[in-house]
Order: structure tokens, then C-alpha cells, then sequence
């Protein structure tokens, strides 16, 4: 086992969105590092080339088709982790999507999917695997913010919302779970290159991501930091960490 802490072993580790970015690069840092991933989303092309990818390198991966919108197909997710492995040990909270655009463009379906994924995915997420650990007597949930969960912008009210949301939903948790049988981790990357800008359909706000996005974190600065909260021993919990391109304003 390698990695920046100590881990007490190989861990079961269920990601969702892990078809591509933050998820498939977390996917394969925690799978080089000897745990055995489980891995979700709605692309299982890309989910069945990251897993084949994995075990020929020598890890451990499957996967399952997920939607995170749905509470009763991530509920499945997580028994299908829990039937495979035994266990379930952490839960990457990591589904996400950023439409950005102004309030007054009133794209309220847009709203409502960004609301559905990345507040109900992580609720959900939660829901699911919470039972399991407190019956283990163990696990760790991980979830993925923002920089936009400490500060908004124009064009992002509603994403910047969802992720105060993780972040608020994430302290709740941590302090509910105070027994140190549960650890809650928040990790909120700045700019990271990604799928995520791909999904803006306001012309004004994509034209501004893209100067925005010209410095950008690799999705692997964002798996590292997420291997160093898992790595830590069991009596350790890393509740926060922003981790941002170097210099930069947001």
C-alpha cells in the first residue's frame, strides 16, 4: 500500500460519476494504491474501459450503471458494492454537474437537475451506505464540493447553492457521527479540468469558463487529495480540504 498515510487496509471504495474526471482519476489512484474500487455513473462504456483499464494494471474494479437522481438505483449501487466486496468502506460522493447561467436566464430545469444531482446524489449517497457502516462499526464518506461551497459568483448561484449544501450537509453529518466510528471528508477543488464545463448552455457563461478554466488543476491533484483522507489511520478524520491551482483568485 502506497500513499501519503497510513491506511489500516484495503478498503472497499464505491465512487459515483466515476465515468470520467475527478471520479475515473480517483478511481485509479485508490485502486493503484491497493483498495478495491466499485465504480458508478450513467456511461458504462467508459465505466467498462476504466475497469478493464484498473485490472490490467493489477487492481481490483467492477462496476454498475448509476443514477444518483434515483435513490433506489444508488441503493442498489451500494448493496451491489457491499454483495461483491463484503463491505463498504467509503463512499466518493462525486456525481456533479455546473449549468452555469443568470438567474434572469430562468433556466429552472437547469436548476432543478443541478439540485437533483448535486444535492439529492449526495444525500442519496449518504442514505444508502450509512446503515451499512454503522452496522460494520466503520466507513467513510467523501464528498465533493467546491470552491464555490466558501464564495459565489455571477452565473453560478444555483451550483455555488448545491455545493454550500454538500458543505453544510457534510459538517451535519461529522457532527452526528462524533462516536470516531464514521469519518466525513469534504474536498473542494478549484478549477480542475474536467467534463463539467462541457454541460453550460448559456453562451455568455461558457465563453467566461473558458478564460476562467485557462489555469487548471489535473483530476489526479483532486484524487491525491482524496487518497490522503482515505490513507489516514482510522482514529484520524480530515473533515476539509481546498485545494486550488497555485495563484489563483478562486
Amino acid at each position: 500500500m502506497t500513499g501519503t498515510g497510513t491506511a489500516d487496509a484495503a478498503k472497499v471504495v464505491a465512487i459515483t460519476g466515476a465515468s470520467s474526471g475527478i471520479g475515473a482519476a480517483t478511481a485509479r489512484r485508490l485502486a493503484a494504491e491497493g483498495h478495491r474500487v466499485f465504480l458508478g455513473a450513467r456511461r458504462t462504456d467508459r465505466l467498462d474501459a476504466l475497469t478493464r483499464e484498473i485490472i490490467a494494471a493489477g487492481g481490483s474494479a467492477a462496476f454498475r450503471r448509476l443514477d444518483v437522481t434515483d435513490f433506489a438505483d444508488v441503493n442498489a449501487f451500494v448493496s451491489a458494492a457491499r454483495e461483491r466486496y463484503g463491505r463498504v468502506d467509503v463512499v466518493v460522493n462525486n456525481a456533479g454537474v455546473m449549468p452555469l447561467s443568470p438567474l434572469d436566464a430562468l433556466r429552472v430545469d437547469e436548476w432543478d437537475r443541478t439540485i437533483d444531482v448535486n444535492v439529492r446524489g449526495v444525500l442519496h449517497g449518504i442514505a444508502a451506505a450509512l446503515p451499512t457502516m454503522r452496522a460494520q462499526g466503520s466507513g467513510h464518506f467523501v464528498s465533493i464540493a467546491s470552491v464555490g461551497a466558501y464564495e459565489v459568483s455571477p452565473t453560478a448561484a444555483v451550483y455555488c447553492a448545491s455545493k454550500f449544501a454538500v458543505r453544510a450537509i457534510s459538517e451535519g453529518l461529522r457532527q452526528e457521527c462524533r462516536d470516531g466510528s464514521i469519518r466525513v471528508t469534504l474536498v473542494s477543488p478549484g478549477v480542475t479540468e474536467s467534463e463539467l464545463a462541457d454541460g453550460i448552455g448559456d453562451p455568455a457563461a461558457r465563453e467566461a469558463m473558458k478564460s476562467y478554466r485557462a489555469v487548471a488543476l489535473p483530476a489526479s491533484a483532486i484524487a491525491g487529495a482524496i487518497a490522503y483522507a482515505v490513507a489516514q489511520p482510522a482514529q484520524v478524520d480530515v473533515n476539509e480540504i481546498v485545494v486550488r491551482p497555485a495563484g489563483s483568485a478562486q
